[in-house]
């Protein structure tokens, strides 16, 4: 009999979340964000692209900067930028594939700064090689810097934000961490994990009662930051290559609204659940209809500067 009653305890909650969440999402963003002025943000790779443009609106919002990049001259020119909003950020230099440099350089924003309130793993790369003409360090090289610097990261900062009750963390992802592509095995693979990591510790947090403490993860198309510059859509209307600010600024907005996830564009969420729902063979079919498994055809990536 407790199963029972317990069974229609569970229904009825989840259709009143189920309602909220619709509700909810017919509010705009500014009525029900939080407000993160004086609050310390750390962000990786952050000397360009949109870990540049999300430390600029961080910035314009008064929170305080931790810079980490392997790139110090981007590094130094994001800084520049900050110092001219009024904002002093801190910048180190970090190899997000050197678990040692991850933890080491850690305690020494401890030491320099104190905890972190804001962790946004964003640092990224990207071989765009099909599976078997990728090298196995190339192959490590995605999987250390796009999922396993999320792990030290995490095991660095947030033990902080639990004992506070209070913290935030966001993954970026890719929607190439929902549905595989063809010439992205490794870099699908690595987004995969970060949507599963990001997932778990959401539950974790969840079942240890620390309601202060958000994640959120992200999964954008391709965005027009040079990372992978090349790629090709064949319905610019329904996939469009995006538009850095605007992946920023949605960025901030499921930040100040603790949203779970961030998917952009709206169809990724779309196909997202037709996944669990179509055959295998349908959802192979849409993707070639849609041009995704072509995307990477005369995929170039971010050039080095002269």
């Amino acid at each position: 009999m407790n199963v029972i009653l317990e069974t229609f305890v569970v229904l009825f909650q989840v259709a009143f979340f189920w309602l909220r969440a619709i509700v909810v999402t017919l509010i705009p963003a500014s009525y029900r964000s939080k407000d993160v002025a004086g609050e310390t943000v750390l962000v990786t790779g952050a000397g360009s692209g949109l870990g540049r443009l999300l430390c600029i609106r961080f910035a314009r919002r008064g929170c305080r900067l931790i810079l980490w990049d392997i790139n110090a001259q981007g590094m130094a020119e994001t800084a520049e930028m900050l110092r001219k909003l009024g904002s002093v950020p801190v910048s180190y230099t970090v190899d997000l594939s050197k678990k040692d440099q991850i933890y080491d350089t850690a305690e020494q924003v401890k030491r320099d700064v104190g905890e972190v309130d804001i962790l946004v793993n964003n640092a990224g790369i990207v071989t765009g090689k099909k599976f078997l003409e990728c090298k196995d360090e190339l192959i490590q090289k995605t999987m250390d810097v796009n999922i396993m610097a999320h792990f030290w990261t995490v095991k660095c900062f947030v033990p902080g934000m639990l004992e506070r009750n209070h913290g935030h963390i966001v993954n970026i992802a890719s929607a190439a961490g929902l549905c595989g592509v063809n010439s992205l095995a490794d870099y699908s693979a690595s987004k995969f994990a970060a949507v599963g990591f990001d997932e778990s510790l959401r539950m974790e947090f969840s079942s240890m009662g620390k309601t202060g403490v958000h994640t959120t993860v992200v999964c954008p198309f391709y965005i027009n930051t040079g990372m992978f510059e090349g790629v090709r859509t064949r319905f610019p209307l329904l996939l469009p290559i995006l538009d850095p600010d605007y992946v920023a600024d949605s960025i901030i907005n499921g930040v100040l609204t603790n949203s779970h996830a961030v998917m952009l564009p709206p169809a990724v969420a779309l196909a997202a659940a037709l996944k669990g729902i179509l055959p295998v063979k349908c959802a192979m079919l849409l993707n070639d209809f849609l041009g995704i498994n072509h995307t990477m055809d005369n995929f170039k990536g971010r050039q080095k500067r002269d």
